[in-house]
């Protein structure tokens, strides 16, 4: 990769989640990752809830049309979000259908 490309952003892959969240925070039994990704120049609010049920993992991933010039505000806005989604929907969000 060229120093260029890393200099100005160029060094990702537009439109795909991190591989590593963020932000993560436990929220009343659950797990919400912030995982934003780099879209048109700016930050998509993405992230993934998840919840242990009799030792399996569930996840619920997210992606809202929200975006922020910087990494650290989409995180925030992730984590926000993924609250909401618990606070709405709860352990219905890992229906089949809804994950």
């Amino acid at each position: 990769m060229s120093i260029l490309k890393k200099l100005f952003g160029g060094g990702g892959e537009a439109g795909k989640p991190a591989d590593k969240p963020a932000r993560t925070l436990d929220y009343k039994g659950f797990t919400i990752a912030a995982t934003p990704y780099k879209e048109a120049g700016q930050f998509q609010t993405c992230g993934i809830v998840s919840k242990e049920f009799a030792g399996e993992v569930k996840q619920h991933r997210f992606i809202r049309a929200d975006r922020f010039a910087d990494q650290a505000s989409a995180a925030d806005h992730s984590i926000l979000k993924g609250q909401q989604l618990v606070d709405q929907m709860g352990e219905a969000m890992f229906r089949q259908g809804n994950s």
